[in-house]
């Protein structure tokens, strides 16, 4: 079997064989793009083929940047469009594609690797953990109203106060550059956050609000006129559907939530991606008015160079930390000593006893501080090695705003 990349006359031949991986038929294209492989990176899409030149797998990476705590962003690969012809399954061809992009990604000189998994017993064997998740906020618009910030009422807290801007609504078509420049402000500050390629934009590659699917768009614009949230939507059958809510503050937010909750002829409003623990439940009048579902994991994260992706991120607590790290998959294994001081963190190799041994997969998922390491304790996943060591992890490890990504890839 051979693996490859792909040439840019073969990006057909990718298409077709990533699609049959799945027992699906590519969309008819449409000029400009529209479609949502229509930024594949050609040159970082993979084709594993037989002895006698027939395509059977596919594996793609996209060119990201990936918002750590402390609002460091740096440069990840986004994997995507992986995929084994049904015939061809269980006999090695998942293992060899994934050990060859590894490789290709660790030469691109990258710390860390992303992706979002279509099946979840499939990633965390090639090192990736889930790192950010995900909910559905189902709203019946009786019970939409938002209640005053008690905070700010009673002792002038921080919470959204009177919103001194205004919302306006648009069509999806004739707002392409609000959106882009609206969600980069957002990305930069928000920990978990993926950057979205103006090339995705252009080309409308990817899921509402950058596809070409009509919606609407409610632009928020802060007192002085200018964008600083907005929220896109869709209405069918008396539900309201927002797609994503995009705000660089709470004030923002609040007012985007406001506008569609009290929008006419709607008995319900649906409100997907919203990060667990958001304040918006907390800000109904009717506490129980939101109904949480669709919980689920989205970006899961894999570490390639321990001591880099470590030291890239933002600390909030000084400390040292001795983590036992193996990472069977590409049969590696280190101990490194973490030390945080003024809110930096150097990590080298050690031979001091650790104080927690875990699989790398576990490190991806407490590295933007979105599970408790404390949490993996318990489940069996890490083990402490003295009693202290894993509340010492959570202080550790916590960011400075829970993680959160939007972005479908």
């Amino acid at each position: 079997m051979e693996i490859r990349p792909t040439t840019d006359d073969e990006l057909g031949v990718f298409v077709d064989t990533m699609h049959a991986a799945f027992g699906q038929f590519p969309e008819t294209p449409v000029e400009g793009g529209g479609l949502w492989w229509s930024a594949l990176e050609t040159d970082r899409c993979l084709l594993a083929l037989t002895a006698d030149g027939r395509p059977v797998g596919t594996a793609a990476a996209y060119s990201f940047e990936l918002t750590l705590p402390g609002q460091t962003l740096v440069p990840v690969s986004g994997v995507t469009a992986v995929g084994v012809l049904p015939s061809h399954r269980r006999q090695g061809v998942l293992n060899a594609m994934m050990r060859h992009q590894l490789a290709g990604l660790r030469a691109r000189g990258e710390a860390l690797s992303v992706l979002l998994c279509s099946e979840a017993s499939i990633y965390g064997r090639f090192g990736y953990g889930p790192a950010t998740y995900t909910q559905r906020l189902t709203v019946p618009r009786h019970r939409g109203s938002l209640a005053p910030p008690r905070a700010r009422e009673a002792a002038g807290a921080a919470a959204p106060g009177p919103d001194n801007g205004s919302v306006e609504v648009r069509r999806r078509a004739e707002c392409g550059e609000i959106l882009e420049e609206v969600y980069d402000r957002y990305r930069r500050a928000q920990p978990g956050a993926l950057s979205r390629p103006h090339r995705w934009w252009a080309l409308r590659a990817g899921q509402p609000p950058i596809s070409p699917a009509p919606r609407y768009v409610a632009v928020h614009r802060d007192a002085g006129g200018v964008p600083d949230g907005y929220a896109s939507y869709s209405i069918e059958s008396g539900t309201l559907t927002v797609d994503e809510t995009i705000a660089t503050d709470a004030a923002a937010f609040t007012a985007l939530a406001r506008f569609v909750l009290g929008h006419d002829l709607v008995s319900q409003v649906v409100f997907q991606h919203v990060p667990p623990g958001h304040p918006l439940r907390w800000q109904f009048a009717d506490f129980r008015a939101g109904e949480v579902g669709g919980d689920m994991d989205w970006l899961w994260v894999r570490l390639l160079d321990v001591p880099r992706a470590l030291t890239a991120r933002g600390w909030f607590t000084d400390g040292e930390l001795v983590l036992d790290v193996d990472d069977p998959f590409l049969g590696e294994h280190g101990r490194y000593l973490l030390t945080v001081r003024d809110s930096k963190a150097d990590c080298v190799p050690t031979d001091r006893e650790p104080d927690l041994s875990l699989d790398v997969r576990d490190l991806g998922s407490v590295y933007l501080g979105g599970t408790a390491p404390s949490t993996l304790v318990r489940a069996g996943h890490i083990r402490a090695h003295h009693p202290g060591a894993a509340a010492l992890a959570d202080t550790l490890f916590r960011a400075d705003r829970p993680p959160h990504c939007l972005h479908w890839f």
